[in-house]
């Protein structure tokens, strides 16, 4: 006689992994990129008059962004920064204010210069083979073209945002959500901010400038 043999339970397989690119329900993603960037040390200059003239950044942002001519040489950013200007001490001349300046400079190491395409044509004669009493000639044609680009070295491009005149010792100017761009920009880009400000008297000017900490893309 054969014994009963009991049914082995099925085994359980263990749940798949999950997919990284579903963002599981009720759980937060990562925050938004805002291009935030840290500030560097503000720019300090004590005159021979005896002020202390200071020019600081913060808040400052640089958000790369897809340029709106999607040309692959061209470089984009929303920019954004309050920076601040101000006169202190108890210099021997009159202050008569001054200006404050603040942009963006935006490096490429390599700019495509311009750009070159050439036509051509070939036209070849032959003989043809094997021989049929006379010979028979035969000719081939071809059409080419040829494209060039043209690089130089990188350069810097200097984008002023706003420039701002005051009077007495202080000055402040708040970017927010700017977009600037670079065409013609082959190679790794590279941006910072910088604020220069202008301290007048009557008969001087004590220029200082301020430049944020340098991210490249």
């Amino acid at each position: 006689m054969l014994a009963p043999i009991a049914a082995a339970p099925l085994a359980l397989a263990d749940p798949p992994p999950p997919d990284p690119a579903v963002q599981p329900v009720g759980v937060p993603g990562p925050p938004p990129d805002t291009g935030a960037v840290p500030s560097a040390p503000p720019g300090v200059l004590v005159t021979p008059d005896g002020w202390t003239v200071t020019v600081v950044g913060s808040d400052e942002s640089q958000l790369p962004v897809a340029p709106l001519t999607t040309a692959i040489s061209s470089r984009e950013y929303l920019v954004g920064g309050t920076f601040t200007g101000k006169v202190s001490g108890s210099g021997k001349t009159k202050l008569a204010g001054g200006t404050l300046e603040a942009g963006v400079q935006i490096g490429c190491g390599i700019v495509s210069d311009e750009e070159e395409i050439n036509p051509g044509a070939s036209f070849t004669p032959g003989i043809g083979i094997p021989f049929t009493g006379a010979n028979t000639p035969t000719f081939g044609t071809g059409i080419s073209l040829q494209g060039k680009v043209y690089l130089k070295p990188g350069t810097v491009n200097i984008v002023p945002l706003d420039k701002k005149s005051f009077k007495g010792t202080g000055t402040r100017v708040t970017i927010t959500g700017v977009r600037v761009k670079f065409d013609q920009c082959a190679g790794q880009s590279f941006i910072r901010s910088y604020a220069t400000l202008t301290s007048s008297t009557d008969n001087t000017d004590d220029v200082i400038t301020y430049l944020g900490v340098t991210k490249a893309v």
